[in-house]
């Protein structure tokens, strides 16, 4: 495997690679030994069909989407509610219930926002996000509201993008795949291969690069994506995205306003078929990734680490791979750009990797059916870790 670093100058780095065994423990954790020491992993919740996304709420509970269109509350037991919500999803596919985030005002609000792929006005497939309010009791969504719809979409079911990231001044960034046509990623009249950014309630915030340009949709953020997955703020608070490449070239991107990041034009990958995508790998006004791996791992999941509990880690970028089941671990810092591959037992299909408030880092397996932890061995409830009733 290749993995590749681009900055200015389009240098490449070396990747290190790291594999663990695992020794199985009682009550669904296991020990292993990582770069960093040793760590446990523990089972949170199990017996979901394709889980998507989660969120943390206070009180050490939990969200979770599964793409079939079910949304979960669980809480600090590890027990399991499915939420009523009257939201018109098309789960096929790719397609589905997928994203899921608490706003950071959740505390007074109870507001969470989910991305889900639905048909449009215009009778198309695409990506839409909506807000509502968690009952008190955790076993409704009240108050829903669409803030955004996609346009223009299209018929398949695939390449939905779909990870939503609240940013430090409130408004929200959306990414969204270019659902298989691929020409739509450069059209700046289509959400199709973008980034967008709203308000909350579903407005246009006035300073968006486009929103002066009538020949471009004003929630336009960034283009020339294929299909981004994961995404979240860095610890100066840019934007990252993880995003599907073809045959080779996934990549991750330090997204800037207004800036084209070059599919189909360029990829560091090819077609399926084995065939040239594009021009190359370069082109002027269009952005080299920051990383890029050839062959694909299928990212889906980004997560980029505080350092609360592993200070070696602290700005690290976590990314999941749907392909080869593992966690990859990428230093940003170090001289030669680090990659450790995390694979555990548990990481079978990783559809998303994010931290706890208490420093934790969890991931979905899809084919291990469940939700993981990843903590220091020996690390108590009484250092801030919830403790969970696994089930």
């Amino acid at each position: 495997m290749k993995f590749s670093l681009n900055n200015a100058k389009s240098y490449l780095a070396v990747l290190v690679v790291s594999v663990f065994t695992f020794n199985v423990q009682p009550a669904q954790s296991a020990i292993y030994q990582l770069e960093v020491g040793t760590v446990e992993v523990e089972r949170v919740v199990a017996r979901l069909k394709v889980p998507w996304s989660i969120a943390f709420l206070p009180g050490c509970e939990l969200l979770i989407t599964e793409r079939r269109g079910n949304l979960f509350h669980v809480d600090s037991d590890g027990k399991k509610t499915k939420i009523a919500h009257s939201l018109e999803i098309y789960s096929d596919g790719q397609g589905g219930l997928l994203d899921v985030v608490a706003a950071s005002d959740f505390s007074e609000t109870r507001e969470i926002f989910l991305s889900y792929s639905a048909r449009n006005h215009q009778r198309l497939i695409g990506t839409s996000v909506s807000r509502g309010i968690l009952s008190d009791n955790n076993k409704e969504l009240q108050d829903v509201v669409k803030i955004f719809e996609m346009i223009p979409g299209d018929r398949g079911d695939r390449h939905f993008g779909s990870r939503i990231v609240e940013n430090s001044d409130g408004t929200l960034f959306i990414t969204l795949g270019e659902r298989g046509d691929r020409e739509s990623s450069q059209d700046l009249a289509s959400h199709n291969g973008t980034v967008v950014r709203i308000v909350s309630d579903g407005s246009v915030p006035e300073d968006n690069p486009f929103i002066d340009n009538s020949n471009a949709l004003p929630e336009i953020w960034s283009y020339g994506h294929r299909n981004p997955q994961g995404a979240d703020l860095d610890l100066d608070g840019n934007l990252l995205i993880s995003e599907h490449g073809a045959r080779g070239g996934d990549e991750v991107n330090l997204v800037q306003p207004g800036n084209n990041y070059g599919w189909p034009v360029i990829s560091y990958g090819t077609h399926y078929s084995g065939q040239k995508i594009g021009i190359g790998t370069t082109n002027d006004g269009m952005e080299q990734p920051l990383y890029y791996w050839d062959p694909s791992i299928a990212p889906s999941g980004l997560m980029v680490y505080s350092g609360k509990l592993w200070p070696e880690w602290e700005g690290h970028i976590f990314v999941g791979s749907l392909k080869f089941d593992y966690i990859s671990r990428i230093d940003p810092n170090a001289s030669y750009k680090e990659v450790e591959e995390i694979s555990l037992h548990e990481t079978k299909r990783v559809r998303d990797v994010r931290e706890a408030p208490d420093g934790t880092i969890w991931f979905l397996s899809e084919d291990r059916d469940g939700v993981y932890r990843i903590l220091p061995e020996g690390h108590s409830a009484s250092e801030g870790n919830c403790s969970y009733n696994t089930q």
